[in-house]
């Protein structure tokens, strides 16, 4: 598999063996050396024993995993104390605790003029923020941001602040005493309360929230493999990284690497593949199958093997990934398997083959994710992934599926390619917030992200927007038809010691987010207002927050149609409980799955 070099990955000419790291080299000479100058030592009678012990080679494993086990792959928590400010005589008197110790401690770090005076401003409030990292992360990778006020303070709405810089660390406390590491987050940005995605008057919604990607990853998170103890040594490491470096290589110029670095003689680091970028545990569960040994005489039997269990159903998944870590070699037994009749087979075999990039992965993965919900969240992975052009056209038409969850999964991973700059055109209707027209075949509507970016996407026409009277919206929003032009509203802004603001755009969602964005409105006003509109019937179009296909399904067999399925039961409104099964919590952002 070629492609582009990883950050931080080994690199080599093609013709030079595997190295053996410096420091391991060194240890087993000095450890041989030893023999011959500490007589005492040799005179010992269990001496032959301990050094035959020392230089025998255990047995090589047949595959990676037999002998390794996957390090790295947990999600960190990090957390910290900030500022919020901007609020519109919001925020409060913060009361003397451990956080606003912790945050006048952090002001002065950085040289923040009289902190306790800035805290006592109705402008401002203190907030603890929380994220997750996630494996694999590199140095400047964004990160969501959660938001949530502190008992006892004397804010009563987040909404329209600005989280100002923060630091967030992980904290532990141990013999009675906070813990805390070096920086790993830092981040600021717009804040988007609970209330203006769900709607509620509930002051806990007001005073919590996330920063969209608003955080910064300060060090790379390095995964690798942990070499148990029966298996320790140094050639074991260098063998198992040559045969993970001759299924995962990239070209440098005339040099060939690897994203396999044998550390010591019980870790081998792994730099993360471009292709898999998106699924770091696939990339990983893919390592743990490649043959310990390399190709050998027994990888043709393997083939036939692997083949037969490939025809059942219970045991394609694994044999799909012992398959595609065959690499090349194991194409034709995968392109036999999708042509297999029973769909999940075909599934696992196109997932595999598109993780090889091979073009015959991308029909049947289009027709399977449109087909069945359980195969929406791998089966888009899988075409993001993909270098293939087909795989973005496959893309594009899967954005014109019924259920809403697949258009915009679809939206997402087009997005994300390297190629979506060019298939996807936002529009800026706020700072900071895109806002995308999606043309769509299918019944319209809009999709709202409480994940990653600020974004607003239209699937299908520009949906009118007809208020009778008027709608009002947070931040002293007011929005109504203009008397003078019809087929236009009048959006006006009246905050106390500010100017009024007003703008008068086209009766449409887009015009309408014109309008929210050039009167000085942000991401929250924008997802406040058209809940607002769609709860008041006062636009046709649909809403969904955050409608992306969920990890993990099960599969159901051919003619079954998951209860969770938005598909099945398109939101009329906003109101989750009629448009979801108890187990899809999809339109709740704190209790949804990862991505």
């Amino acid at each position: 598999m070629s492609s582009r070099t990883p950050r931080g990955a080994v690199t080599e000419t093609a013709s030079r063996a595997v190295r053996v790291p410096r420091r391991m080299a060194l240890g087993l000479l000095v450890g041989l050396g030893g023999c011959n100058l500490m007589p005492g030592w040799r005179d010992k009678g269990d001496s032959g024993d301990q050094l035959n012990k020392l230089l025998k080679v255990p047995e090589m494993p047949d595959l990676i995993g037999e002998a390794a086990t996957p390090q790295g792959l947990t999600f960190v928590s990090v957390e910290g104390v900030a500022a919020i400010n901007r609020l519109p005589g919001t925020g409060g008197t913060v009361p003397p605790s451990s956080f606003r110790d912790q945050l006048v401690e952090e002001m002065k770090k950085h040289e923040v003029p009289d902190p306790n005076r800035f805290l006592e401003r109705s402008e401002t409030a203190l907030v603890r923020v929380q994220a997750i990292i996630p494996p694999g992360v590199r140095r400047g990778d964004p990160i969501d941001l959660r938001v949530i006020s502190p008992p006892q303070t004397g804010a009563t709405d987040l909404h329209g602040g600005w989280l100002m810089d923060t630091r967030l660390r992980q904290q532990q406390t141990l013999s009675g005493a906070l813990r805390k590491s070096e920086v790993l987050v830092v981040g600021t940005g717009q804040i988007l309360t609970r209330a203006s995605s769900e709607g509620g008057e509930d002051i806990t919604q007001k005073l919590q929230g996330i920063v969209l990607g608003g955080g910064r990853i300060q060090q790379d998170r390095m995964m690798g493999l942990f070499i148990r103890g029966e298996y320790k040594h140094v050639k074991i490491a260098a063998e198992m990284a040559k045969a993970i470096n001759q299924r995962f290589y990239f070209f440098e110029g005339r040099n060939r690497g690897g994203i396999a670095n044998p550390r010591e003689d019980d870790y081998i680091e792994i730099t993360v593949h471009p292709r898999y970028r998106r699924n770091i545990h696939r990339l990983m569960a893919v390592v743990g199958k490649v043959a310990a040994k390399g190709e050998s005489q027994d990888t043709q039997h393997r083939l036939v093997e692997l083949g037969k269990r490939m025809a059942e159903p219970t045991t394609a998944a694994e044999a799909a990934l012992q398959l595609e870590a065959l690499g090349e070699r194991a194409i034709p037994t995968l392109l036999e398997a999708v042509r297999n009749s029973d769909a999940e087979i075909r599934f696992y075999a196109a997932e595999a083959l598109a993780y090889l990039d091979r073009s015959e992965a991308i029909e049947p993965l289009e027709r399977l994710i449109a087909a069945h919900p359980a195969f929406r969240h791998p089966g888009l992975l899988a075409l993001e992934g993909m270098d293939n052009r087909s795989s973005l056209d496959a893309l594009r038409r899967l954005m014109n599926q019924p259920s809403i969850e697949t258009r915009y999964g679809a939206f997402r991973s087009i997005r994300r390619r390297p190629d979506g700059k060019v298939a996807l055109r936002p529009v800026a209707v706020a700072t900071g917030v895109d806002f995308y027209t999606v043309a769509s075949e299918t019944q319209p509507f809009i999709a709202v992200s409480l994940v990653d970016k600020a974004e607003i996407v239209l699937f299908g026409p520009d949906c009118p927007v007809e208020i009778p009277d008027f709608l009002m919206g947070p931040g002293g929003l007011v929005i109504r038809a203009d008397e003078e032009q019809a087929g236009h509203l009048r959006v006006s802004r009246f905050r106390p010691g500010a100017d009024d603001r007003r703008a008068t755009v086209p009766a449409t969602v887009s015009g309408l987010l014109a309008g929210i964005g050039a009167t000085g409105g942000d991401y929250g006003d924008c997802v406040s207002v058209l809940r607002a509109a769609k709860q008041k019937q006062f636009m046709a179009c649909n809403v969904a927050i955050d409608p992306l296909p969920k990890a993990q399904r099960e599969y159901h067999g051919e003619d079954s149609v998951e209860p969770s399925d938005p598909a099945t039961v398109p939101p009329s409104n906003l109101d989750a409980e009629t448009v979801e099964e108890p187990s899809s919590r999809w339109w709740v952002w704190w209790k949804r799955d990862a991505n």
